[in-house]
């Protein structure tokens, strides 16, 4: 059982979403979880992730000039996964309760960017799509150094650059999916990340 979050921590994130639209942490996940997942990710074979498309359904393509990452989708079956997706969970209902977004599940995959991988500036929905609402990006990376590169930058929706984020253990990045574009600066060395998205369902606003 993962110890539950904070109401002092989601009371944060809540405001954050309101008056900025995302927010930075650095110890929203606790560390035995977070290096869990790290643990599981150093003994995982990369030949066997897949490499990321973009794209949805038909569209989807795999465009290694765009998007040069390998991923592989967490499994609430896997005990380390359901750690994360527990937190997840709370988090999601947490923000239910503040702020009645509405968010109706949560999807995730690991995301390994080796060196020379990069993710050219996109969004992480399209606009009036009421699918992916809110992202969430977890990073799994002890000992980063500056000279890694592998950056996410948040620009904001005049493409003026907000944050840059080092992809350092334990930083959280949340923010709004379609109104903020991002990328990943190429990355110098292995580059582990999570990157999920909370989801309204279509149903619940008359898709």
């Amino acid at each position: 059982m993962v110890p539950p979050l904070s109401e002092a921590m989601l009371d944060v994130v809540a405001d954050a979403l309101v008056d900025k639209g995302y927010v930075l942490l650095s110890d929203i996940i606790p560390q035995e979880v977070s290096l869990a997942l790290l643990a599981k990710m150093r003994a995982a074979a990369i030949w066997e992730f897949e490499p990321a498309a973009i794209g949805r359904g038909i569209d989807q393509q795999i465009d290694t000039k765009i998007r040069a990452d390998k991923i592989s989708w967490l499994d609430k079956k896997d005990a380390v996964d359901n750690d994360y997706l527990q937190l997840m969970e709370q988090l999601r209902e947490g923000l239910n309760r503040r702020l009645f977004m509405g968010l109706f599940d949560y999807e995730s995959h690991y995301a390994v960017y080796e060196s020379g991988a990069f993710y050219r500036k996109h969004v992480d929905a399209l606009k009036g799509s009421q699918n992916r609402i809110l992202t969430t990006v977890f990073f799994l990376n002890p000992h980063w150094q500056t000279d890694h590169g592998g950056e996410l930058i948040i620009y904001d929706e005049d493409d003026s650059q907000l944050e840059t984020v080092p992809p350092r253990m334990g930083t959280m990045a949340i923010f709004m999916s379609e109104r903020f574009p991002h990328e990943v600066r190429e990355s110098f060395a292995t580059r582990i990340s999570i990157a999920g998205w909370f989801r309204v369902s279509y149903a619940t606003h008359g898709f």
